[in-house]
């Protein structure tokens, strides 16, 4: 036991936090273990913390983290998140109304084996969110936008042919058992790397072809604009405005979903913390390659983790009440025509 806690506390203290969170919270949660990851002497378990309402009939959102394990800022938003949900939950009435009509699915660390070892891919050598089986509708960037040449570059995509990594399968199950039922679920997968300004993404990675609810993309945009006109300075566009990847699990998600519940509706999205900015405002962290995906600066470091609350509480609110904004059939392809024009406009 002694020799556990000493091998966390050094290398994956997130997971004695999330430990201590369930503890604090058991009585407000439902937690299960979806695959365990052998980590020498350790086995590192892959959790899902569920809170809210246990009715299929619900809306879910889904909150995920940990799945390039140098990441480690996206893991440790989510959890201080879960901690404000638990704490909130000793004395706020809302809230308990609140999560009546909606559901939380938490997981955290997708990639502990990666997190422990402070690498993007998992101990394999493979980068999870480059391992689904879809390929890019063109061409993509060189190494980064996955490749199968090894797995000691990094975004190694794995062989091909060869199942999914682990990691990504139990990522996938837990969206498929746990958001595709919902009449209306939402997922965000926190990330960092890219540019100075956070991101919020939703797919394809795949292609440059707006996804069949991007109109429905445009409207929480407008809707947290025009809710938040102050807000943090969130870009809100598709991922491929930016560049194109191949084997994203979000893209093969979403795929799913269309097929087996057209019914339905489900938006998966991606926070992207531009961790350039903190790189920018202290260049002593590119001596470390810890340093270019977290912030290294305690004031800093405290800053990001509170900063997204805010969207995340919208987030969850805009689940709740989906049924609110989503737009009406006829109101949905003049909003897909505006959004198109918007993030798609024609060459000239």
């Amino acid at each position: 036991m002694e020799d556990r806690l000493y091998l966390l506390q050094r290398h994956l203290p997130e997971m004695l936090e999330l430990e201590a969170l369930i503890r604090e919270g058991e009585r407000h949660l439902r937690v299960s273990t979806v695959h365990d990851v052998p980590m020498g002497e350790l086995t590192l378990p892959v959790k899902v913390i569920e809170m809210g309402s246990t009715s299929p009939r619900v809306p879910v959102i889904g909150f995920f983290g940990g799945v390039h394990g140098v990441e480690r800022i996206g893991s440790q938003v989510l959890m201080s998140w879960l901690h404000s949900l638990i704490h909130r939950l000793q004395w706020d009435d809302q809230l308990h109304r609140r999560l009546e009509q909606v559901r939380l699915v938490f997981m955290p660390m997708i990639n502990p084996g990666g997190i422990w070892r402070r690498t993007r891919s998992n101990p394999n050598g493979v980068d999870l969110m480059r391992n689904a089986p879809v390929d890019a509708m063109g061409k993509v960037p060189f190494l980064v936008g996955g490749h199968r040449i090894s797995r000691h570059l990094p975004w190694y995509r794995g062989k091909r042919g060869e199942p999914m990594e682990l990691e990504a399968q139990a990522m996938i199950r837990v969206v498929q058992e746990k958001l595709f039922p919902a009449p209306f679920s939402m997922s965000v997968d926190c990330h960092s790397g890219f540019g100075r300004r956070d991101r919020i993404w939703c797919c394809y990675a795949r292609s440059h072809r707006p996804i069949p609810h991007i109109g429905e993309v445009f409207r929480l945009k407008q809707i947290f604009e025009n809710t938040y006109p102050h807000h943090h300075p969130y870009l809100i566009e598709p991922q491929s405005v930016n560049y194109t990847t191949h084997g994203d699990l979000w893209d093969y998600l979403y795929d799913d979903a269309q097929e087996h519940a057209p019914n339905h509706t489900f938006l998966p999205f991606t926070l992207e913390m531009g961790s350039w900015l903190w790189v920018r405002k202290n260049p002593r962290q590119m001596l470390d390659f810890f340093g270019y995906f977290n912030p290294v600066i305690s004031h800093r470091h405290h800053r990001v983790l509170r900063q997204h609350l805010p969207l995340f509480e919208f987030l969850t609110g805009m689940t709740a009440n989906a049924g609110n904004w989503l737009p009406a059939p006829h109101q949905r392809n003049a909003l897909t025509q505006e959004a198109v024009q918007y993030w798609f406009p024609p060459l000239d």
